[in-house]
């Protein structure tokens, strides 16, 4: 993994690239077999070394994809939903029976769809230059959906030893209104790379709410950076559920663009069995009369790594800007670990911002007065492992779907 580098080539196999976009994809490429993968020499990466990471978990890794086969899934039955299908990030299919298709547009990941943005991580750069699968999802203006939309995020069993690489793209329109449920199913029970990059488009008026949660444990490695854009009285919601996954770093960053827009990011985690898991957040306050509130709790076990990097940004003319930052951590085990950062870089005088963090062990007086009533030890630590979770759980408002996620959290918690 030291010199792991991707030949220029490999960009040439893409299709329907013009001229502009491969001179774009090649500056990436360029830039990431200078940089390789990255290290805790780099203040983004100093809690989540990637490469050695990779290095002690894979001993080769390629970009060869793999031609996904639709065999079939299970549909979620706990509720009424639309879905997307993806295999190994390819759109495969998708149905939007509960909803006016006039005003859903979905198709194929296309290079004109984004931004040519510049970035210096190199896991970025490497996803400009290869991503070739995804989607892009349109919701008109004025519509609000009638049931939620679940992503359905499968990966093959015959993954192995591969990066994959994919963009996605969400737009909602002025009034309109979309919840998600981004559900990851790995069939492989082998070692891959899943490296993605998503923008969110909020015009004004809009509302995105987001829920995004595995379906079992795996050896999946992941990477996520959500790049969004706020209107005016728009409002992004996200909730991260996504124990589970060996490995698996969030990379959000929300600008506030417009005049009471909104932002909420909350995750519980429950990390066990060597996991290493990171949130990373950056919440732009960029004009004035904005919110964001992030709440972050894990519980940590077995020789798990959780890390928070948290910062909020608030720039000299976003006036009456309200922000709210907090880390949570609960280690049940000695060679568990957590990390926290949070940051406040603030340029306007006229705000309500505040941040937080705290990490400590299990509190054994507790412990105690559960097993006189009748508890065993291992009972009462499920008990305050999940109640010290369910905290954001209990923020989802769909009865339904909450009781879902909370089947999905029970079973991570109670294989404990």
């Amino acid at each position: 993994m030291e010199n792991f580098k991707i030949n220029i080539k490999e960009i040439d196999k893409i299709n329907s690239i013009n001229k502009d976009d491969k001179n774009y994809r090649i500056k990436n490429l360029e830039f990431f077999n200078k940089k390789g993968f990255p290290t805790k020499k780099e203040e983004d990466w100093k809690f989540s070394d990637l490469r050695e990471i990779f290095s002690k978990n894979f001993k080769k890794i390629d970009i060869n994809y793999i031609n996904p086969e639709e065999n079939k899934f299970r549909l979620i039955k706990d509720f009424d939903h639309n879905y997307i299908l993806l295999i190994n990030g390819r759109l495969i299919r998708s149905d939007f029976k509960y909803e006016d298709k006039n005003k859903i547009k979905i198709s194929n990941y296309k290079e004109d769809n984004f931004l040519k943005e510049k970035s210096n991580n190199p896991i970025i750069c490497l996803n400009h230059a290869l991503s070739n699968e995804g989607y892009n999802l349109v919701i008109e203006k004025n519509y609000k959906f009638e049931k939620v939309l679940v992503i359905y995020n499968l990966f093959s069993e015959e993954l192995s030893d591969k990066i994959l690489n994919n963009k996605n793209r969400i737009v909602v329109s002025e009034n309109s209104e979309l919840h998600t449920i981004e559900y990851t199913i790995n069939r492989s029970k082998n070692k891959f790379f899943n490296n993605s990059y998503e923008n969110v488009i909020l015009s004004e008026n809009a509302k995105f709410k987001n829920i995004c949660i595995q379906a079992a444990r795996s050896d999946g490695y992941f990477h996520k950076f959500l790049n969004g854009s706020i209107k005016s009285n728009a409002s992004y919601s996200s909730f991260i559920f996504s124990s589970g996954l060996k490995f698996n770093k969030q990379d959000i960053k929300i600008d506030l663009e417009g005049k009471n827009s909104e932002c909420d990011i909350k995750s519980a985690l429950f990390l066990n069995n060597d996991d290493h898991q990171e949130v990373k957040t950056l919440v732009n306050h960029l004009v004035p009369n904005c919110k964001s509130f992030q709440k972050i709790k894990s519980v940590l076990d077995s020789n798990a790594k959780g890390v928070y990097q948290g910062k909020i940004f608030v720039k000299d003319i976003a006036q009456k800007t309200n922000a709210y930052q907090l880390s949570k951590a609960l280690l049940i085990s000695g060679n568990s670990e957590f990390d926290s950062k949070p940051e406040l870089e603030i340029y306007a005088d006229d705000v309500k911002c505040s941040h937080g963090s705290t990490s400590g062990n299990v509190d054994e007086n507790s412990i105690h007065y559960l097993m006189t009533r009748g508890l065993t030890k291992k009972e009462a630590m499920q008990l305050l492992i999940n109640g010290f979770l369910k905290e954001i759980v209990n923020d989802i408002k769909s009865e339904t779907i909450k009781k879902f996620v909370e089947s999905k959290l029970e079973f991570q918690i109670y294989g404990y």
